[in-house]
């Protein structure tokens, strides 16, 4: 059974930020398969059983928790799915990515993200699999966390957007093929090219 844990703030004041990109993305997933994360299991929303990358079992995790305590929603969808370190996959946002980039990994450290940081506490362990969302823009920012809880800059939304819709895929794509597919098929991609030739093509 896998468990899809998207990593965000709740509370609507939070759901247009940078920070949320994790919540957007398991949104995303349960819009294209009609299913509501609205089931509580301790301090997490879940959905029902779904179907995945073909005929795998999964359920989509949100913590209800603020962002630094994310770990501390999974203990009891872990009981209930009798599910483990080995059966997860977190996407949340990733400040040291630009926007338009993501990253499939399969372990390694925080790199300042609170939320991995709560779970890797909460695991004891950093050996589980991840979809890192790039939303660092290609300008200065200041103070990063008043950036990372900012509403979604308009200059950002469309490549956000792409970028998210893409992690839906490499979400798929884990389950479906492997570590291993998913890397070599999402981890090259920079949909900033797509977007620069675009702009030249309206100039012209």
């Amino acid at each position: 059974m896998w468990l899809i844990v998207g990593l965000g703030n709740p509370g609507e004041e939070y759901a247009d930020t940078y920070h949320n990109a994790g919540f957007r993305v398991l949104e995303r997933i349960a819009e294209q398969l009609h299913v509501r994360i609205k089931e509580r299991c301790g301090p997490a929303l879940i959905s029902r059983q779904i179907l995945l990358g073909g005929e795998a079992a999964a359920a989509l995790v949100m913590p209800q928790t603020f962002m630094n305590r994310s770990g501390a929603a999974l203990a009891p969808v872990f009981e209930r799915f009798e599910s483990s370190a080995r059966d997860i996959i977190v996407v949340y946002d990733d400040l040291a990515l630009p926007l338009g980039k993501l990253r499939v990994r399969q372990k390694g450290s925080a790199g300042g993200h609170n939320g991995i940081k709560s779970i890797i506490s909460t695991l004891g362990s950093d050996e589980f699999l991840r979809v890192r969302v790039g939303i660092r823009p290609d300008r200065e920012l200041g103070d990063v966390r008043d950036f990372v809880l900012s509403q979604v800059a308009k200059a950002d939304r469309a490549l956000l957007v792409q970028t998210e819709e893409l992690a839906v895929k490499a979400v798929e794509t884990l389950i479906a093929d492997g570590i291993e597919k998913a890397m070599s098929e999402y981890n090259g991609i920079d949909l900033r090219e797509g977007s620069a030739a675009e702009g030249r093509a309206k100039d012209n």
